[in-house]
């Protein structure tokens, strides 16, 4: 073994979200030493933020062919159907593993399970734990789950700069203050890139570093013009800019209206169909934000949105919520098959960081905690079956590979790269500082069409000769270039 490595683990978690706890709890479970990098200290990484809760079939009058239909119905033509049967099939036992291992999820006074309805679902099959809280409940779970396991070491705040590889092969990481560490398998589960833009749900920390890390280690990235919009994020509230109202808000009969007070969408269409019509009747009127109406929903349902209303000075009992679109989740990632495997052999990627194909164009809500799991499993299973170390490795990187954006370059996404796009905006981002702008530039411009979470105002229709191809950019020096390819159904 080198001298270089500081330490040296079975399995190297770089991220401590809902899908890097739940790989580095099962890469520990199956017997291997497991060492977790966390930016944030535990249980204070964007997971903890999800309001929205887990999917799975679990109903009697549900199904995991059900899911699967919703799933492929909002991914408009996209979805890459292998990864979704594994996500609708094995979502359930997922559920079941997270409560044998203490989370409580939300039931009714018989214990029965309450299953939640959200937009796109055609069944109740959304279950949360303490109302909008589900993110909160299950890292604080999975982070305490951890820390007790014997075999676990944990490194908070502590940032790693880039992937080290060997003869092509990913064998751990340098952190941010020189420490090198050698495992066997390298799990990216770093969360995903929405706080490059401007207006985000997410905390600041959500800047693409997975990807940064993976692209400048070897490995390709796809479908990055794909980037949800909630259409309900809290509008002019100083102190609660960005603020998350849950989509599940709306399964329970919360309505948008407009200046006038009327409806004008069904709530609970798919995600980029509600944040379209928010953003085209701003337009309309001329306005910042529209207006949510959760008057007749119980504020016991959701305590924590509720509270956080309530001490910016609004009551959502009393008074229409503002809101309005913000960057909220990245369909695109790094590429990797079904196992979370990338192109560069021993890195595995997990979470947003990860793009199976799952998600498509638009991705059904709480599918992404059900995706943290599932993957989570799987990744770290496939990365524990990988060869031992080199005897001999090569020296690890002097240079970080992660880049913090610029304000000018998240305005520039915000404003070329937004709910609406055009060939003209999107050139533009080609010459940004910012390597991960280039690249979602660079697939935007690649996909002449308007579908799902992209929307072309210079190809305002669907192609169907697009349907099933997956936009891929290559790690490259200059501009990045992307190329269409059709991954297996």
């Amino acid at each position: 073994m080198s001298a270089a490595a500081d330490a040296t683990t079975d399995a190297l978690v770089v991220g401590a979200g809902a899908a890097g706890l739940y790989a580095a709890l099962c890469a520990a479970r199956d017997g291997a030493r497991v060492t977790v990098v966390s930016a944030t200290p535990l249980a204070e990484t964007a997971s903890y933020w999800a309001q929205g809760g887990v999917a799975a079939a679990l109903a009697v009058d549900d199904s995991a062919a059900a899911h699967l239909a919703d799933t492929e119905r909002a991914g408009r033509g996209l979805v890459r159907r292998s990864a979704a049967e594994v996500l609708c099939r094995e979502a359930p036992d997922a559920v079941r593993d997270l409560e044998t291992l203490g989370v409580r999820f939300d039931a009714d006074r018989h214990g029965r399970r309450v299953l939640g309805l959200e937009g796109g679902h055609t069944h109740r099959r959304v279950v949360h734990a303490g109302g909008s809280a589900t993110g909160r409940r299950l890292v604080r779970q999975l982070s305490a789950r951890l820390v007790a396991h014997p075999s676990v070491t944990v490194l908070e705040d502590t940032r790693a700069a880039a992937v080290w590889t060997t003869d092509g092969r990913a064998v751990g990481v340098v952190l941010e203050d020189g420490r090198a560490i050698a495992a066997r398998a390298t799990i990216l589960a770093c969360g995903g890139s929405a706080a490059l833009w401007s207006r985000t749900t997410n905390p600041p920390g959500s800047v693409g570093v997975g990807a940064q890390l993976a692209f400048a280690a070897g490995a390709e990235l796809a479908d990055l013009e794909f980037v949800q919009f909630h259409p309900t994020a809290v509008a002019g509230i100083p102190g609660r800019e960005g603020f998350l109202v849950t989509e599940a808000i709306r399964g329970e009969g919360a309505t948008l209206l407009d200046g006038a007070g009327e409806r004008f969408v069904d709530e609970l269409s798919p995600r980029d169909e509600v944040a379209q019509a928010v953003w085209r009747t701003m337009l309309a009127e001329g306005a910042d934000h529209v207006r949510l109406d959760m008057r007749d929903v119980d504020p016991g349902a959701f305590p924590n949105v509720v509270g956080a209303l309530r001490e910016s000075g609004l009551d959502p009992v009393t008074e229409l919520v503002p809101v309005s679109p913000a960057c909220h989740y990245t369909m695109g990632g790094v590429a990797c098959d079904l196992q979370g495997a990338t192109k560069v052999p021993g890195l595995h990627v997990v979470g947003e960081t990860a793009c199976t194909g799952l998600h498509g164009a638009n991705r059904l809500a709480s599918n992404s905690l059900a995706e943290c799991i599932v993957y989570g499993g799987r990744a770290a299973r496939a990365g524990l079956d990988a060869p031992a170390l080199p005897h001999r490795l090569g020296p690890p990187p002097s240079a970080p590979a992660v880049v913090a954006p610029s304000r000018e370059s998240r305005e520039a996404l915000w404003r070329h790269a937004g709910i609406e796009r055009d060939a003209d905006g999107l050139r533009t981002l080609l010459d940004d500082p910012h390597p991960l702008a280039r690249a979602i530039g660079s697939a935007a411009l690649a996909r002449e069409e308007s579908r799902g979470a992209h929307r072309r105002l210079d190809h305002p229709g669907t192609d169907p000769e697009l349907d099933g191809v997956h936009t891929v950019v290559q790690p490259t020096d200059g501009v990045p270039v992307a190329r269409r390819e059709r991954w297996d159904v």
